[in-house]
């Protein structure tokens, strides 16, 4: 079962915003302004190595 979806807590008042669902073992991001667009799922190594790419820029 999926979480909701929730925003990011470093979102920007510019609409530039990735929302995050989660289950037991796998995490969806997706883009806040198309809600019914494309979703990326990640396991959990990929999802620390993909926010990891985030902070770095």
């Amino acid at each position: 079962m999926w979480s909701q979806w929730r925003k990011s807590s470093r979102s920007n008042g510019a609409g530039n915003c990735v929302e995050l669902a989660s289950s037991v073992s796998a995490f969806r991001v997706r883009d806040s302004k198309n809600a019914s667009g494309p979703v990326l799922q990640f396991g959990g190594r990929a999802m620390s190595a993909f926010l990891a790419g985030a902070k770095r820029g």
